[in-house]
């Protein structure tokens, strides 16, 4: 980590292996014995932010993490293969969604238009967005549910705006609502619900449920074997006193 990079940044456990893959170097090159070893290799783990990772290698060759990317909350242009390739234009491939003591869905890739109608009457729709495309960057979806009920699932970082109304009934606003990404699409939800409602969650896709699965799988991994190798180096060391 050079000198100018925000002490107070947290810290990832991507930083913290190239710190300990630092320690490993100077062990196998006598700069460091196996205590000076073992007990920055233990501070390297704890370590929470770049300020507590920055002194462990600051006196061996290559020491610290890179710094980090300035941090902008400026709105950046959408990269190309990212949102600005999933707004397409037209008209949409489906206008709207009925539903009468049955049940209808949108899912997989299909192309939100800029107005898109449903109706349920004693019965259900489900609308999934996390694979589709948009016709427009900001597109409405407009409900109507009378003693039924209308699912919308949205994917991170698409910003949603709900402006319906409920007469016993309710229209359910997203969880954990973080910050919209760069060029995503504005969904409006709107209509009325009568003894029903109109929920709204936010999901990944199941292909990018798998991929952090596996990515946390892989960080579980690496953790456990820097562990066996610290106990191996431990070992070792006892061998040779």
């Amino acid at each position: 980590m050079t000198d100018d990079a925000s002490p107070d940044l947290r810290a990832s456990d991507a930083d913290r292996e190239r710190i300990a893959e630092v320690l490993r170097d100077a062990l196998a090159e006598g700069r460091l014995d196996m205590g000076e070893f073992e007990e920055r290799l233990e501070a390297t783990y704890q370590a929470r932010t770049y300020g507590e990772l920055t002194p462990i290698t600051r006196d061996l060759p290559a020491g610290g993490v890179a710094a980090p990317a300035p941090v902008s909350f400026s709105k950046a242009p959408a990269e190309q293969g990212g949102w600005a390739g999933r707004i397409v234009g037209g008209e949409g491939s489906s206008a709207g969604g009925f539903a009468v003591l049955s049940g209808f869905e949108r899912r997989g890739r299909w192309t939100v238009p800029k107005r898109f109608n449903c109706f349920a009457f004693m019965g259900g729709g489900e609308i999934d967005l996390r694979e589709a495309n948009f016709a427009d960057r900001e597109v409405e979806i407009n409900c109507v549910a009378v003693m039924g009920g209308v699912q919308v699932i949205v994917p991170p970082g698409v910003e949603v705006v709900v402006r319906g109304i409920g007469v016993m009934g309710g229209f359910e606003h997203p969880r954990d609502d973080g910050p919209p990404e760069p060029g995503a699409p504005r969904v409006i939800i709107g209509g009325f619900a009568f003894w029903g409602g109109v929920g709204v969650e936010r999901k990944v896709t199941r292909a990018e449920r798998q991929r952090l699965k596996e990515r946390r799988r892989q960080e579980r991994l690496e953790r456990r074997e820097a562990r066996h190798e610290l106990h191996r180096a431990r070992r070792e060391d006892r061998g040779r006193e």
